[in-house]
Protein backbone atom coordinates (compact mmCIF):
# COMPACT_ATOMS: atom_id res chain seq x y z
CA UNK A 1 0.00 0.00 0.00
CA UNK A 2 2.98 2.39 0.66
CA UNK A 3 4.01 1.99 -2.96
CA UNK A 4 0.71 2.84 -4.25
CA UNK A 5 -1.07 -0.58 -4.49
CA UNK A 6 -4.71 -1.24 -3.84
CA UNK A 7 -4.09 -3.57 -1.40
CA UNK A 8 -7.20 -5.99 -0.35
CA UNK A 9 -6.06 -8.21 2.83
CA UNK A 10 -7.90 -12.07 2.70
CA UNK A 11 -7.90 -14.22 5.64
CA UNK A 12 -9.42 -17.16 7.29
CA UNK A 13 -9.87 -17.10 11.53
CA UNK A 14 -8.58 -20.40 12.47
CA UNK A 15 -5.73 -19.99 15.27
CA UNK A 16 -4.54 -23.66 14.82
CA UNK A 17 -4.23 -25.67 11.81
CA UNK A 18 -4.19 -29.19 13.08
CA UNK A 19 -7.41 -29.21 15.03
CA UNK A 20 -11.10 -28.85 14.35
CA UNK A 21 -13.29 -26.04 15.86
CA UNK A 22 -16.56 -25.71 16.63
CA UNK A 23 -18.58 -23.10 14.42
CA UNK A 24 -19.76 -20.72 17.65
CA UNK A 25 -15.81 -20.98 18.16
CA UNK A 26 -15.10 -19.47 14.43
CA UNK A 27 -17.38 -16.93 14.44
CA UNK A 28 -16.17 -15.53 17.58
CA UNK A 29 -12.71 -15.73 16.33
CA UNK A 30 -14.01 -13.92 12.74
CA UNK A 31 -15.64 -11.42 14.51
CA UNK A 32 -12.52 -10.68 16.56
CA UNK A 33 -9.94 -10.48 13.63
CA UNK A 34 -12.56 -8.00 11.64
CA UNK A 35 -12.42 -5.73 14.22
CA UNK A 36 -8.25 -5.54 14.85
CA UNK A 37 -7.90 -5.59 11.42
CA UNK A 38 -10.45 -2.76 10.52
CA UNK A 39 -7.56 -0.34 11.91
CA UNK A 40 -6.21 -1.08 8.76
CA UNK A 41 -8.63 0.93 6.66
CA UNK A 42 -8.48 2.42 4.67
CA UNK A 43 -4.44 1.92 3.19
CA UNK A 44 -5.65 -1.79 3.20
CA UNK A 45 -9.58 -3.36 2.65
CA UNK A 46 -9.95 -6.86 4.49
CA UNK A 47 -12.23 -9.47 3.52
CA UNK A 48 -12.82 -12.62 5.42
CA UNK A 49 -13.38 -15.94 3.31
CA UNK A 50 -15.70 -16.97 6.17
CA UNK A 51 -17.71 -14.46 4.95
CA UNK A 52 -18.14 -15.08 1.19
CA UNK A 53 -20.89 -17.17 -0.53
CA UNK A 54 -18.22 -19.68 -1.57
CA UNK A 55 -18.40 -20.91 -5.20
CA UNK A 56 -20.72 -23.92 -6.06
CA UNK A 57 -18.49 -27.15 -6.83
CA UNK A 58 -19.05 -26.76 -10.52
CA UNK A 59 -16.79 -24.33 -9.93
CA UNK A 60 -13.66 -26.88 -9.00
CA UNK A 61 -12.15 -28.63 -12.05
CA UNK A 62 -10.98 -32.04 -11.90
CA UNK A 63 -7.14 -30.27 -11.83
CA UNK A 64 -7.86 -28.07 -9.40
CA UNK A 65 -9.81 -30.37 -6.96
CA UNK A 66 -6.76 -32.67 -7.22
CA UNK A 67 -4.25 -29.70 -6.64
CA UNK A 68 -6.01 -29.40 -3.39
CA UNK A 69 -5.85 -33.12 -2.68
CA UNK A 70 -2.25 -33.11 -3.17
CA UNK A 71 -1.71 -30.03 -0.94
CA UNK A 72 -3.69 -31.80 1.96
CA UNK A 73 -1.28 -34.96 1.65
CA UNK A 74 1.88 -32.35 2.26
CA UNK A 75 -0.30 -30.74 4.75
CA UNK A 76 -0.66 -34.03 6.66
CA UNK A 77 2.70 -35.25 6.44
CA UNK A 78 4.10 -32.03 7.10
CA UNK A 79 1.85 -32.34 10.20
CA UNK A 80 2.78 -35.46 11.12
CA UNK A 81 6.25 -35.79 9.77
CA UNK A 82 5.32 -39.36 7.93
CA UNK A 83 5.15 -39.93 4.31
CA UNK A 84 2.86 -42.73 4.05
CA UNK A 85 -1.17 -41.10 4.43
CA UNK A 86 -4.00 -42.83 5.16
CA UNK A 87 -6.05 -42.39 2.63
CA UNK A 88 -9.11 -45.01 2.79
CA UNK A 89 -11.42 -42.55 5.34
CA UNK A 90 -10.49 -44.99 8.18
CA UNK A 91 -9.82 -44.02 12.27
CA UNK A 92 -6.22 -43.46 11.91
CA UNK A 93 -4.82 -40.40 13.13
CA UNK A 94 -3.59 -39.27 9.33
CA UNK A 95 -7.00 -40.33 7.92
CA UNK A 96 -8.40 -37.80 10.32
CA UNK A 97 -5.40 -35.18 9.96
CA UNK A 98 -6.33 -35.39 6.23
CA UNK A 99 -10.37 -35.48 6.32
CA UNK A 100 -9.69 -31.79 8.15
CA UNK A 101 -6.82 -30.62 6.06
CA UNK A 102 -8.74 -31.55 2.94
CA UNK A 103 -11.88 -29.68 4.46
CA UNK A 104 -10.04 -26.47 5.04
CA UNK A 105 -8.19 -26.16 1.87
CA UNK A 106 -11.27 -26.91 -0.05
CA UNK A 107 -13.11 -24.18 2.00
CA UNK A 108 -10.72 -21.91 1.30
CA UNK A 109 -10.38 -22.71 -2.44
CA UNK A 110 -14.30 -22.25 -2.37
CA UNK A 111 -14.30 -19.14 -0.59
CA UNK A 112 -11.41 -17.28 -3.20
CA UNK A 113 -13.09 -18.94 -6.09
CA UNK A 114 -16.40 -17.21 -5.14
CA UNK A 115 -14.76 -14.03 -4.21
CA UNK A 116 -13.28 -13.91 -7.50
CA UNK A 117 -16.42 -14.75 -9.12
CA UNK A 118 -17.89 -11.70 -7.11
CA UNK A 119 -15.64 -8.71 -8.40
CA UNK A 120 -16.42 -10.07 -11.90
CA UNK A 121 -13.66 -10.09 -14.75
CA UNK A 122 -12.48 -6.06 -14.34
CA UNK A 123 -12.34 -6.52 -11.08
CA UNK A 124 -9.95 -9.00 -10.16
CA UNK A 125 -6.95 -8.70 -8.63
CA UNK A 126 -3.55 -8.21 -10.82
CA UNK A 127 -1.65 -10.17 -8.23
CA UNK A 128 -1.71 -12.42 -5.54
CA UNK A 129 0.37 -12.70 -2.74
CA UNK A 130 0.49 -15.76 -0.31
CA UNK A 131 3.10 -16.85 2.02
CA UNK A 132 4.54 -20.50 1.09
CA UNK A 133 2.45 -21.76 -1.49
CA UNK A 134 2.80 -25.66 -0.54
CA UNK A 135 1.22 -25.90 2.24
CA UNK A 136 -2.17 -24.93 4.31
CA UNK A 137 -4.63 -22.75 3.00
CA UNK A 138 -1.81 -20.65 1.39
CA UNK A 139 -1.38 -23.49 -1.26
CA UNK A 140 -4.83 -23.87 -1.67
CA UNK A 141 -4.69 -20.11 -2.53
CA UNK A 142 -1.73 -20.79 -4.53
CA UNK A 143 -3.34 -23.09 -6.54
CA UNK A 144 -6.31 -21.03 -6.95
CA UNK A 145 -4.60 -18.43 -8.36
CA UNK A 146 -2.93 -20.85 -10.40
CA UNK A 147 -5.99 -22.58 -12.28
CA UNK A 148 -7.56 -19.08 -12.21
CA UNK A 149 -3.92 -17.68 -14.41
CA UNK A 150 -3.77 -15.00 -11.70
CA UNK A 151 -0.18 -14.32 -11.81
CA UNK A 152 0.75 -15.13 -7.91
CA UNK A 153 3.97 -14.93 -5.66
CA UNK A 154 4.87 -17.05 -2.99
CA UNK A 155 6.98 -16.39 -0.12
CA UNK A 156 9.10 -17.23 2.69
CA UNK A 157 11.71 -16.80 5.55
CA UNK A 158 14.41 -18.77 6.00
CA UNK A 159 17.67 -18.79 8.04
CA UNK A 160 19.22 -15.51 7.67
CA UNK A 161 17.64 -12.42 9.07
CA UNK A 162 16.84 -9.63 6.75
CA UNK A 163 16.35 -11.49 3.76
CA UNK A 164 13.47 -12.88 2.38
CA UNK A 165 12.43 -15.83 -0.21
CA UNK A 166 10.03 -15.57 -3.24
CA UNK A 167 8.85 -17.22 -6.58
CA UNK A 168 6.95 -15.70 -8.85
CA UNK A 169 4.27 -18.09 -10.18
CA UNK A 170 5.90 -20.67 -8.17
CA UNK A 171 6.13 -22.37 -5.22
CA UNK A 172 8.69 -20.35 -3.64
CA UNK A 173 9.68 -24.25 -1.58
CA UNK A 174 10.91 -25.65 -4.93
CA UNK A 175 13.62 -23.46 -4.27
CA UNK A 176 13.96 -22.65 -8.40
CA UNK A 177 17.35 -21.35 -9.13
CA UNK A 178 17.80 -22.56 -12.65
CA UNK A 179 17.31 -18.46 -13.77
CA UNK A 180 19.12 -17.41 -11.30
CA UNK A 181 22.43 -19.85 -12.34
CA UNK A 182 22.17 -19.17 -15.91
CA UNK A 183 22.60 -15.61 -15.28
CA UNK A 184 25.86 -16.34 -12.85
CA UNK A 185 27.50 -19.27 -13.45
CA UNK A 186 29.95 -18.01 -16.36
CA UNK A 187 31.17 -15.35 -14.32
CA UNK A 188 33.83 -15.59 -11.55
CA UNK A 189 33.67 -14.63 -8.12
CA UNK A 190 35.23 -12.03 -7.30
CA UNK A 191 38.00 -11.80 -4.36
CA UNK A 192 35.24 -10.65 -1.73
CA UNK A 193 32.90 -13.00 -2.81
CA UNK A 194 35.21 -15.94 -1.89
CA UNK A 195 35.96 -14.28 1.27
CA UNK A 196 32.50 -14.43 2.55
CA UNK A 197 31.53 -17.84 0.83
CA UNK A 198 34.60 -19.18 2.89
CA UNK A 199 34.16 -17.59 5.93
CA UNK A 200 30.29 -18.76 5.36
CA UNK A 201 31.60 -22.74 5.25
CA UNK A 202 34.28 -22.36 7.62
CA UNK A 203 31.35 -21.63 10.10
CA UNK A 204 29.18 -24.17 8.99
CA UNK A 205 31.77 -26.39 9.58
CA UNK A 206 32.44 -25.56 13.27
CA UNK A 207 29.36 -24.81 14.46
CA UNK A 208 29.63 -21.10 15.01
CA UNK A 209 26.90 -18.35 14.01
CA UNK A 210 27.84 -16.03 11.21
CA UNK A 211 26.81 -12.70 10.55
CA UNK A 212 22.96 -12.40 9.78
CA UNK A 213 22.48 -16.01 9.84
CA UNK A 214 20.28 -17.37 12.76
CA UNK A 215 21.16 -21.42 12.94
CA UNK A 216 23.72 -23.54 14.14
CA UNK A 217 24.28 -26.25 11.93
CA UNK A 218 26.71 -28.07 13.96
CA UNK A 219 26.79 -28.99 17.67
CA UNK A 220 30.02 -30.44 17.90
CA UNK A 221 33.19 -28.81 16.02
CA UNK A 222 35.36 -30.19 13.78
CA UNK A 223 38.06 -32.59 14.67
CA UNK A 224 38.71 -33.51 11.27
CA UNK A 225 38.59 -36.68 9.35
CA UNK A 226 40.93 -39.17 10.31
CA UNK A 227 39.52 -38.35 13.71
CA UNK A 228 35.97 -39.44 13.14
CA UNK A 229 37.38 -42.80 11.43
CA UNK A 230 38.65 -43.72 14.66
CA UNK A 231 35.65 -42.65 16.58
CA UNK A 232 33.22 -45.12 14.09
CA UNK A 233 36.08 -47.78 13.68
CA UNK A 234 36.17 -47.10 9.79
CA UNK A 235 39.15 -49.12 8.01
CA UNK A 236 40.53 -48.69 4.60
CA UNK A 237 37.27 -49.79 2.60
CA UNK A 238 35.61 -47.20 0.92
CA UNK A 239 33.64 -44.76 2.61
CA UNK A 240 30.21 -43.93 1.38
CA UNK A 241 28.01 -40.99 3.02
CA UNK A 242 24.86 -41.09 3.17
CA UNK A 243 22.82 -37.60 4.27
CA UNK A 244 19.28 -37.67 5.25
CA UNK A 245 16.55 -35.36 5.83
CA UNK A 246 14.47 -35.01 8.51
CA UNK A 247 11.38 -37.07 7.59
CA UNK A 248 8.61 -35.40 6.76
CA UNK A 249 10.79 -31.80 5.96
CA UNK A 250 8.83 -29.77 3.30
CA UNK A 251 12.49 -29.68 1.14
CA UNK A 252 11.37 -33.57 0.70
CA UNK A 253 7.49 -34.00 0.13
CA UNK A 254 6.76 -33.93 -3.54
CA UNK A 255 10.50 -34.22 -4.51
CA UNK A 256 10.81 -38.20 -5.65
CA UNK A 257 12.28 -38.34 -8.97
CA UNK A 258 12.68 -42.32 -9.62
CA UNK A 259 11.42 -43.38 -5.88
CA UNK A 260 8.68 -43.49 -4.40
CA UNK A 261 9.37 -41.09 -1.49
CA UNK A 262 12.75 -40.46 0.61
CA UNK A 263 11.75 -43.44 2.94
CA UNK A 264 11.39 -45.21 -0.29
CA UNK A 265 15.26 -44.24 -1.60
CA UNK A 266 16.57 -44.51 2.29
CA UNK A 267 15.33 -48.32 2.71
CA UNK A 268 16.39 -49.40 -0.96
CA UNK A 269 20.00 -47.59 -0.60
CA UNK A 270 20.78 -49.10 2.86
CA UNK A 271 19.51 -52.89 1.09
CA UNK A 272 22.18 -52.47 -1.25
CA UNK A 273 24.73 -51.74 0.77
CA UNK A 274 24.11 -54.52 3.48
CA UNK A 275 24.61 -57.21 0.27
CA UNK A 276 28.14 -54.90 0.31
CA UNK A 277 30.57 -55.40 2.78
CA UNK A 278 33.39 -54.39 0.36
CA UNK A 279 32.07 -51.07 1.19
CA UNK A 280 31.10 -49.49 4.42
CA UNK A 281 27.94 -47.12 4.46
CA UNK A 282 27.64 -43.67 7.09
CA UNK A 283 24.09 -42.84 7.24
CA UNK A 284 24.16 -39.38 8.82
CA UNK A 285 20.89 -38.56 10.38
CA UNK A 286 19.58 -34.80 9.80
CA UNK A 287 20.59 -33.23 13.62
CA UNK A 288 17.27 -31.25 13.08
CA UNK A 289 15.84 -34.56 14.34
CA UNK A 290 16.29 -33.55 17.78
CA UNK A 291 13.65 -31.02 17.83
CA UNK A 292 11.18 -32.87 15.84
CA UNK A 293 9.06 -35.67 17.11
CA UNK A 294 8.28 -37.60 14.33
CA UNK A 295 9.65 -41.24 13.26
CA UNK A 296 13.86 -41.20 13.08
CA UNK A 297 15.49 -42.32 10.03
CA UNK A 298 17.27 -44.50 12.38
CA UNK A 299 13.57 -46.22 12.47
CA UNK A 300 13.22 -46.35 8.72
CA UNK A 301 16.76 -47.80 8.38
CA UNK A 302 16.36 -50.88 10.86
CA UNK A 303 13.05 -51.50 9.63
CA UNK A 304 14.36 -52.19 6.30
CA UNK A 305 17.72 -54.20 7.90
CA UNK A 306 16.39 -55.65 11.19
CA UNK A 307 20.03 -56.75 11.99
CA UNK A 308 22.20 -53.89 10.83
CA UNK A 309 25.47 -55.21 9.36
CA UNK A 310 28.73 -54.15 10.78
CA UNK A 311 29.93 -52.34 7.35
CA UNK A 312 26.84 -49.92 8.00
CA UNK A 313 26.75 -47.31 10.72
CA UNK A 314 24.27 -45.24 12.14
CA UNK A 315 25.37 -41.54 13.62
CA UNK A 316 22.13 -40.51 15.12
CA UNK A 317 20.97 -36.78 15.42
CA UNK A 318 22.17 -36.32 18.75
CA UNK A 319 26.35 -38.13 18.39
CA UNK A 320 28.56 -35.43 19.25
CA UNK A 321 30.10 -36.08 15.55
CA UNK A 322 30.49 -33.31 12.88
CA UNK A 323 28.82 -33.80 9.38
CA UNK A 324 32.07 -32.25 8.12
CA UNK A 325 34.15 -34.67 9.65
CA UNK A 326 32.58 -37.03 8.12
CA UNK A 327 32.33 -35.54 4.54
CA UNK A 328 36.82 -35.64 4.70
CA UNK A 329 35.96 -39.50 5.30
CA UNK A 330 33.91 -40.01 2.77
CA UNK A 331 34.88 -41.69 -1.06
CA UNK A 332 31.22 -40.82 -2.10
CA UNK A 333 28.08 -39.33 -0.78
CA UNK A 334 24.03 -39.83 -1.50
CA UNK A 335 21.59 -37.37 -1.00
CA UNK A 336 17.70 -36.67 -1.00
CA UNK A 337 17.34 -32.92 -0.76
CA UNK A 338 19.38 -31.76 1.87
CA UNK A 339 22.65 -29.20 2.01
CA UNK A 340 25.11 -31.16 2.84
CA UNK A 341 24.72 -32.30 -1.12
CA UNK A 342 25.64 -29.14 -2.12
CA UNK A 343 28.43 -29.15 0.11
CA UNK A 344 30.08 -32.53 -0.49
CA UNK A 345 31.58 -31.21 -3.46
CA UNK A 346 32.76 -28.16 -2.27
CA UNK A 347 35.27 -30.54 -0.81
CA UNK A 348 35.57 -33.01 -3.68
CA UNK A 349 33.72 -35.92 -2.84
CA UNK A 350 31.03 -36.82 -5.54
CA UNK A 351 27.23 -36.61 -5.06
CA UNK A 352 24.50 -39.03 -6.33
CA UNK A 353 21.52 -36.99 -5.59
CA UNK A 354 17.81 -39.05 -5.10
CA UNK A 355 15.36 -36.09 -4.79
CA UNK A 356 14.21 -32.93 -6.81
CA UNK A 357 16.55 -30.42 -5.17
CA UNK A 358 17.96 -26.94 -6.09
CA UNK A 359 21.39 -27.85 -6.92
CA UNK A 360 20.67 -31.03 -9.07
CA UNK A 361 21.44 -30.27 -12.93
CA UNK A 362 24.24 -27.70 -11.94
CA UNK A 363 27.00 -29.44 -13.19
CA UNK A 364 28.44 -30.85 -9.75
CA UNK A 365 26.21 -33.60 -8.75
CA UNK A 366 25.29 -36.89 -11.04
CA UNK A 367 21.31 -37.36 -11.23
CA UNK A 368 20.04 -40.61 -12.17
CA UNK A 369 16.41 -40.93 -13.01
CA UNK A 370 16.38 -44.29 -12.26
CA UNK A 371 16.46 -46.86 -10.12
CA UNK A 372 18.82 -48.73 -12.60
CA UNK A 373 21.23 -45.72 -13.15
CA UNK A 374 21.40 -44.71 -9.35
CA UNK A 375 22.99 -48.23 -9.00
CA UNK A 376 25.05 -48.11 -11.79
CA UNK A 377 26.42 -44.90 -10.55
CA UNK A 378 27.00 -46.27 -7.50
CA UNK A 379 29.02 -48.90 -8.58
CA UNK A 380 30.79 -47.12 -11.00
CA UNK A 381 31.54 -44.36 -8.39
CA UNK A 382 33.27 -46.79 -5.99
CA UNK A 383 35.10 -48.67 -8.94
CA UNK A 384 38.40 -46.29 -8.74
CA UNK A 385 37.20 -44.11 -5.88
CA UNK A 386 40.55 -41.91 -5.53
CA UNK A 387 39.68 -41.55 -9.56
CA UNK A 388 36.39 -40.48 -9.51
CA UNK A 389 36.99 -37.35 -6.98
CA UNK A 390 35.50 -33.97 -8.57
CA UNK A 391 38.17 -32.42 -10.55
CA UNK A 392 39.28 -28.85 -9.57
CA UNK A 393 36.99 -26.92 -11.98
CA UNK A 394 33.27 -29.32 -10.72
CA UNK A 395 34.94 -27.91 -7.12
CA UNK A 396 35.00 -24.34 -8.25
CA UNK A 397 31.45 -24.76 -9.81
CA UNK A 398 30.08 -25.97 -6.57
CA UNK A 399 31.91 -23.27 -4.71
CA UNK A 400 30.24 -20.39 -7.23
CA UNK A 401 26.49 -22.16 -7.07
CA UNK A 402 26.71 -22.13 -3.08
CA UNK A 403 28.33 -18.12 -2.81
CA UNK A 404 24.81 -17.58 -5.22
CA UNK A 405 22.29 -19.62 -3.30
CA UNK A 406 23.43 -17.92 -0.20
CA UNK A 407 23.96 -14.88 -0.79
CA UNK A 408 21.93 -13.70 -3.94
CA UNK A 409 19.15 -16.34 -4.13
CA UNK A 410 17.29 -14.46 -0.87
CA UNK A 411 16.81 -10.56 -1.38
CA UNK A 412 17.11 -8.17 1.47
CA UNK A 413 14.16 -7.60 3.44
CA UNK A 414 13.69 -5.98 6.82
CA UNK A 415 11.63 -7.76 8.40
CA UNK A 416 11.97 -11.45 9.47
CA UNK A 417 8.94 -13.68 10.74
CA UNK A 418 10.30 -15.16 13.80
CA UNK A 419 12.09 -11.21 14.72
CA UNK A 420 9.45 -9.27 13.38
CA UNK A 421 8.80 -7.09 16.40
CA UNK A 422 12.10 -6.11 17.34
CA UNK A 423 13.40 -5.12 13.47
CA UNK A 424 10.50 -3.31 13.43
CA UNK A 425 11.88 -1.19 15.83
CA UNK A 426 14.98 -0.57 13.42
CA UNK A 427 12.97 -0.30 9.79
CA UNK A 428 9.49 1.09 10.77
CA UNK A 429 7.46 1.13 7.77
CA UNK A 430 8.13 4.71 7.13
CA UNK A 431 11.71 4.07 7.19
CA UNK A 432 11.28 1.05 4.64
CA UNK A 433 9.82 3.39 2.61
CA UNK A 434 11.86 6.34 2.67
CA UNK A 435 14.91 7.10 -0.28
CA UNK A 436 17.00 4.95 2.15
CA UNK A 437 15.11 1.83 2.73
CA UNK A 438 14.46 1.79 -0.91
CA UNK A 439 17.85 2.00 -1.96
CA UNK A 440 18.60 -1.32 0.32
CA UNK A 441 15.20 -3.08 -0.05
CA UNK A 442 13.50 -0.92 -3.53
CA UNK A 443 13.87 -4.30 -5.79
CA UNK A 444 13.16 -6.35 -3.71
CA UNK A 445 9.58 -4.80 -2.73
CA UNK A 446 8.52 -4.32 -6.45
CA UNK A 447 9.77 -8.04 -7.73
CA UNK A 448 7.00 -9.14 -4.65
CA UNK A 449 4.66 -6.66 -6.02
CA UNK A 450 5.04 -8.39 -9.46
CA UNK A 451 7.25 -6.72 -11.60
CA UNK A 452 9.49 -9.42 -13.44
CA UNK A 453 12.28 -10.50 -10.77
CA UNK A 454 15.88 -9.65 -12.24
CA UNK A 455 18.42 -12.78 -11.57
CA UNK A 456 21.66 -10.64 -12.91
CA UNK A 457 20.54 -7.47 -10.08
CA UNK A 458 21.33 -8.83 -6.53
CA UNK A 459 21.91 -6.19 -4.64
Amino acid sequence: AGLGHQVTLAFLPYANFRRPYQRFDIRRQNAYARQVLQQAHPLVQTVSLLDIKPAAGRAFSAELFHAIQQVSIRDTQYTLQIEEVDLGGGDSESARMYRLRLERNLQAAAALLGWLQSLGPEGCPDLVITPNGSILEMGAVYQVARVQGLPVVTYEFGEQRGRIWFAQNSEVMLQETDDLWAAHKDRPLTESQWAQIRALYDSRQNGRLWQNFARLWQGTPSLGGEQVRQSLGLDSRPVVLLAANVIGDSLTLGRQIFSRDMTEWLQRSVQFFAQRPEVQLVVRIHPGERYLKGPSVAQVVREALPQLPAHIHLVQALDPINTYDLVQAADLGLAYTTTVGMEMPMSGVPVIVGGKTHYRGKGFTFDPTSWDEYFHLIERLLSQPEARRLSRPQVELAWKYAYHFFFDYPMPFPWHLLSFWDELQEWSVARALSPEGLEAFGNTFRWLAGEPRRWDVTR
